[in-house]
């Protein structure tokens, strides 16, 4: 049998983003968010079945939106043909963004060999801190505690640049106000976004972008997928569990999950041989978005590779009907 150590698992994973991709993007700016996840999640599930894997979701959608899909936890996902693989998906990694007819909402799936993703079921929220390869080698747990200002200065001399030359990643939320104050009184700029921390992730960990580092709280299911592709890039992600209700605390504490521990982003994703794609649904800072035309489309591709370190930029066209 063909093992994934042999082929680039990501150029068969990439059809399922591209899928998801042009279905999502006819929802773009209608405000349907059922709809829009219904079209993309239909487009997820349809297309992984011809992938040649055995795949199983290790954190699933209904710890990112609160409600049963087809791609929950334990669900089998590819043909059942080829490698054993722990899978992540999220169909639209910015649905608000994208009804909203906002910038930046991608597809994005990871896979890595079974066994080695980080699935802590039952949280759905966790803290997090990523950056580029540059600064990855300074980054060390105690970041996650220290003070924003000191996190600021340690990338800033990294970079070769002065704090208000940073701009941070942040999600717009309510939890995170005293986060953004310390950030703009650090004198760091804040580019705050109402969704798609994955996207975030990504632009936090690879380099030259306009994204110098992301931080802040999200949800779980997105810090394992975005860890996929932070390590892949050769970045670096810090992560925690960070319960954000009662009832969410109790549920991890019976887990008996440790709310004190911080992983990095090769604790959560335990191997390199990680494949990760994404493709754009909306035009964004990460990936154009689709282009409809009369009878076809064209979609603009991330491909990753975390054992070679290959990175692939795919433009394609594709034939469509309605």
């Amino acid at each position: 049998m063909e093992t994934h150590l042999e082929r680039n698992l990501g150029l068969e994973l990439v059809r399922v983003t591209e899928a998801s991709a042009l279905a999502a993007g006819r929802w773009m700016g209608l405000g349907s968010r059922e709809g829009a996840g219904r079209a993309a999640t239909e487009a997820v599930i349809r297309t992984l079945r011809t992938v040649s894997m055995a795949g199983v979701i290790v954190v699933g959608e209904e710890t990112r939106i609160g409600v049963h899909s087809p791609v929950d936890t334990n669900q089998p996902v590819g043909n059942g043909q080829g490698p054993e693989m722990d899978v992540v998906v999220d169909p639209i990694d910015g649905t608000t963004l994208l009804v909203q007819g906002r910038s930046g909402a991608i597809s994005v799936v990871g896979a890595a060999p079974r066994g080695s993703m980080w699935a802590p079921a039952p949280a759905a929220y966790m803290e997090k801190i990523v950056v580029d390869r540059d600064v990855a080698p300074a980054l060390v747990p105690e970041c996650l505690d220290a003070p924003a200002a000191w996190t600021l200065a340690l990338v800033a001399r990294i970079k070769k640049k002065e704090v208000r030359d940073l701009v941070v990643f942040v999600l717009d939320r309510p939890r995170h106000r005293h986060l953004i104050e310390e950030i703009r009184a650090a004198g760091a700029r804040v580019a705050l976004r109402t969704d798609g921390d994955i996207a975030g992730a990504i632009l936090a960990a690879l380099p030259g972008t306009s994204i110098d580092l992301l931080l802040g709280i999200g949800g779980v299911a997105e810090g394992v997928t975005a860890a996929c592709a932070v390590r892949a890039l050769g970045g670096c992600m810090l992560g925690r569990l960070a319960p954000q209700s009662p009832e969410e605390r109790a549920a991890v504490a019976a887990a008996g999950l440790d709310l004190d521990r911080i992983l990095t982003c090769k604790e959560i994703v335990r191997s390199d041989e990680i494949f990760f794609a994404a493709t754009g649904i909306a035009d964004g800072p990460l990936l154009d978005g689709v282009r409809y035309q009369s009878g076809r489309a064209s979609t603009h591709s991330l491909v990753l590779r975390g054992e070679t370190g290959t990175l692939r930029r795919i433009y394609a066209e594709h034939n469509i009907s309605d």
